[in-house]
């Protein structure tokens, strides 16, 4: 499966760790391999198309993608920093999953 890197993951992931970039493209290969088959602790389906890499470490990373045109969009990603993941996060993913229409 194909994975596309909206800019803003791309610039987010620029600004990791060396240790957190290698798990976050492990995780995005494990995607590219299993495609949407990929389930947790990996993948969580979020709701109505959205879902989210979840990378474990010292810090919590996700990164919200969705499926288009048989190819994986990564939409956004952030530091969760509480257990519940923010709902302005979710909104910012998918005002990017609705530029892909």
């Amino acid at each position: 499966m194909q994975i596309i890197l909206l800019d803003s993951v791309e610039t987010f992931l620029e600004l990791l760790h060396h240790k957190e970039i290698a798990k976050v493209i492990r995780t995005i290969e494990l995607l590219e391999g299993f495609g949407n088959g990929l389930g947790l602790p990996h993948s969580r389906h979020m709701s109505e198309g959205l879902l989210e890499l979840r990378i474990r470490g010292t810090r919590e990373i996700r990164v919200f993608y969705c499926f288009h045109k048989n190819k994986a969009y990564l939409l956004h990603a952030f530091i969760k920093k509480s257990q519940k993941t923010p709902d302005k996060e979710i909104a910012i993913a998918r005002v990017a999953m609705s530029s892909l229409q």
